[in-house]
């Protein structure tokens, strides 16, 4: 389907179709495409843009990941279909290792993740073959790495995965989520979450890692600074506003007039 790019949803829909192709590929199960369309109402409540206290948390998130002694980046179906360039690209950044985790678990679906991941570059990404379980987890998202998830300080958890973050931070690890849905179990639970659209949130992510490699003063200092309460009840904030704008606007924000 060719989408005209003058179309108001212009990103969105190219997303979409992403993820169809990426079906129809074997990488996103018909589940993945359901938890997108969830994620995605969230981001026009804030205007389809990262807002500020996403910014906070994505630069927190960075100086975490280059302060960590063992930063791991999980993949699922969704990320490596529309940022596998943005991860492999941070990975690099950090440097950090790159693990495929699915709860939709079939090896042959790791597999054609893992090829995905390399054809954009990446090298030695973990997920077949895994060598260790996180406990307290009953589903195949417990199957891991030593090298990777398991072993991590640091970890970086793209999108819906809340049983999994919960188990990682009892764990004692650093859990950095991407969600949009600022209710959901993995935001809640996340050491540090970022809610925003996946691939601005890699972007950013990056964009900060750059600027803070080369400045360990600042690292520390928003590593021991960051509120994740404070962040959230601004985030919530936003929330609000969207919410107020949409009402007042009769619903018809980013819609033509009749």
């Amino acid at each position: 389907m060719k989408i005209p790019k003058s179309h108001p949803r212009y990103d969105s829909l190219m997303r979409r179709e992403t993820l169809v192709r990426a079906w129809k590929a074997g990488i996103v199960v018909p589940e993945g495409l359901i938890a997108h369309g969830r994620g995605e109402a969230f981001d026009y409540l804030f205007g389809e843009r990262t807002i500020a206290p996403a910014l906070v948390a994505e630069r927190a998130g960075a100086a975490w990941l280059l302060r960590a002694k063992r930063p791991v980046l999980s993949v699922n179906g969704n990320v490596a279909a529309l940022s596998a360039r943005e991860v492999v690209r941070l990975a690099r950044s950090i440097p950090a290792r790159i693990e495929v985790n699915l709860f939709h678990r079939s090896e042959a679906r790791v597999r054609r993740i893992r090829q995905l991941l390399e054809r954009v570059g990446a090298r030695n990404v973990l997920g077949e073959r895994p060598n260790a379980r996180v406990p307290g987890l009953e589903s195949k998202r417990a199957l891991s790495h030593r090298e990777g998830v398991y072993g991590a300080d640091v970890v970086l958890v793209p999108l819906e995965d809340g049983d999994r973050a919960e188990a990682l931070v009892r764990m004692e690890k650093v859990v950095i989520s991407v969600d949009l849905n600022p209710f959901s179990r993995t935001t809640r639970t996340a050491s540090i979450p970022v809610v925003d659209e996946l691939s601005r949130a890699l972007l950013n992510i990056h964009r900060f890692a750059q600027e803070l490699r080369d400045d360990p003063k600042e690292i520390t200092r928003l590593t021991r600074t960051y509120d994740k309460d404070r962040n959230m009840a601004a985030l919530y904030s936003f929330l609000r506003l969207g919410l107020n704008g949409v009402r007042a606007t009769g619903g018809t924000r980013g819609r033509r007039r009749p």
